[in-house]
């Protein structure tokens, strides 16, 4: 059994679909401390064997947003201002996370949502964190809409 989890910045704009296997009795999610999330609304959930597939319908209008360490990309909606999604390339593969405020027609009763403070991790620390806990599958279906980072990345068939 799986559970499909639709999800879309508010204007629909970005969108994507998650499968989660198997069916989950909860849905651990991390609201993250940092300055950004804190400000958006930044609370993340990921399964390392989910399957995430993303929509951009005009890639025009979504911004990528990168500090501190430079090695996630915040996936903004210009239109909406919505964050839906972060990823993050670590040896040539892409990982991501998704925000459960994104979510769409979901049954809330199912987050667990607790604090996440990862603040003193070194870089190394966060992206072998991110390696182990992040959606590893993860695609965008229409390649075009994914070069605002200036390539094209997908895991699909890996």
């Amino acid at each position: 059994n799986a559970v499909l989890i639709r999800g879309s910045c508010h204007c629909r704009n970005i969108g994507f679909t998650l499968v989660w296997q198997p069916d989950p009795r909860e849905i651990p999610a991390r609201a993250c401390s940092c300055s950004f999330c804190r400000k958006h609304g930044g609370v993340w959930t990921s399964h390392p064997r989910g399957v995430l597939r993303i929509a951009i319908a005009d890639r025009s209008l979504v911004s990528r947003y990168a500090f501190q360490t430079r090695t996630a990309d915040f996936h903004i909606c210009s239109r909406c201002g919505a964050v839906p999604l972060v990823t993050s390339v670590i040896a040539d593969r892409l990982y991501a996370v998704v925000n459960v405020h994104a979510f769409d027609d979901f049954d809330e009763m199912l987050l667990h949502i607790a604090a996440s403070d990862v603040q003193h991790e070194t870089e190394q620390e966060r992206l072998d964190r991110r390696a182990s806990r992040w959606i590893a599958d993860v695609a965008f279906l229409d390649a075009r809409d994914d070069t605002a980072a200036g390539e094209t990345r997908s895991n699909a068939g890996d």
